[in-house]
């Protein structure tokens, strides 16, 4: 019983570790290796519920994806997991936080898309109460 919550606090310090050390990453362009998404792909700049996407390309499919308001605010950290992936047995371990506070979390279907064409699951960590409400403007 205890193993699991050693590992689970280590796991969440490591996460909040990333995340503080990239204050940078706070404010839009997060900077290398990120690239916006939409530099690279066919998708609009702003896409409305996702907003403004960077990602790292090696970390690909599942990111993180990191989402960004109008105004250039890191909103939410993403991740897009194909679910042929997960049905294989294939596990995202250790993936990590755009920001360490994470208010609500969505998870939902994705049929596929410019980038991650198989079908995927989208989880959405939201990193302050109105990010939902600025990223689906």
């Amino acid at each position: 019983m205890l193993r699991p919550i050693i590992l689970s606090a280590a796991l969440a310090a490591g996460s909040a570790a990333f995340a503080e050390g990239h204050d940078a990453m706070m404010q839009a362009p997060p900077g290398e290796p990120f690239v916006q998404v939409s530099d690279a792909l066919p998708l609009p700049e702003f896409i409305p519920g996702l907003g403004t996407l960077f990602v790292n390309p090696d970390m690909l499919p599942a990111g993180p994806f990191l989402a960004y308001d109008h105004d250039g605010m890191l909103s939410a950290t993403i991740y897009m997991t194909p679910l042929a992936e997960l049905e294989g047995g294939t596990s995202y371990d250790d993936l990590a936080l755009g920001a360490s506070e994470v208010t609500s979390v969505d998870i939902y279907y994705n049929a596929g898309h410019p980038g991650v064409e198989a079908p995927h699951a989208h989880v959405v960590l939201y990193h302050d109460d109105g990010a939902k409400a600025r990223l689906a403007e």
